[in-house]
């Protein structure tokens, strides 16, 4: 269970000191880690555990700092099950959030993502609910139904396609038009160049599926933002 001790941090909200919607947003949402943890739970209840295992870097310190915080401004509620589990979970407010978290991601896929960065964490499982966030959020419509199939590895895969209305993730294996044979730090490379770069990756992956099949897949993402202006 989370501990509340008096040793965890507690940071000031910061303060803009300016009258504005999206100031008073910031100042509720927008220090570090919040977003992050509002992702997570996004997907469903999370316990303490969890969310430290997703995130990686941050301590637990300052995992309850933010939850106490998110608690607090009514974004997050915790629940006790039996006599030490708890869980954390968006209440309505929190939920509300969510389209303010896509439109966040789909700028960030289209002009900061980047070649990933030496020590970064990247998640298989997250890279792909990204993705798929990403094209339902854009409006991406295929003229038929269309799925893709990436392995990961160490039995690691995850199925996303289009069944004519929506975009959906699932996990593990399932028929699809074109198989990708790779690994989260490559896919973030995939996901950041350009068209051709894209088209350039598949052929030296050797992903499987017919040449239409594999640039709908190319050209189903917006022109990405490449610092270096090199392709991976």
């Amino acid at each position: 269970m989370a501990s509340m001790a008096s040793d965890v941090p507690r940071p000031s909200k910061r303060s803009y000191q300016h009258f504005c919607p999206a100031a008073r947003a910031l100042e509720t949402i927008g220090e570090r880690w919040s977003l992050l943890i509002v992702r997570d739970l996004l997907a469903g209840p999370r316990r303490f555990s969890d969310l430290r295992r997703s995130l990686a870097a941050i301590t637990p310190k300052w995992l309850s700092a933010r939850l106490r915080a998110l608690d607090g401004d009514g974004i997050v509620t915790r629940e006790v099950a039996g006599e030490r589990e708890v869980w954390y979970r968006l209440t309505p407010k929190g939920q509300a959030l969510e389209p303010v978290f896509d439109a966040l991601l789909v700028w960030g896929m289209d002009h900061a993502l980047g070649p990933p960065r030496r020590g970064e964490a990247i998640n298989p499982g997250r890279a792909m609910d990204a993705t798929v966030r990403y094209l339902a959020r854009r409006r991406m419509r295929g003229a038929r139904r269309m799925a893709w199939l990436f392995r990961f590895g160490d039995g690691r895969s995850y199925t996303i396609r289009f069944d004519g209305t929506r975009w959906i993730r699932q996990r593990g294996e399932a028929a699809a038009d074109v198989v990708v044979q790779t690994t989260p730090e490559e896919w973030v490379k995939f996901l950041s160049t350009d068209v051709e770069g894209r088209r350039r990756w598949l052929r030296k992956r050797r992903a499987t599926g017919t040449r239409q099949r594999l640039d709908e897949l190319a050209t189903a993402f917006g022109p990405a933002h490449v610092p270096s202006g090199r392709v991976p």
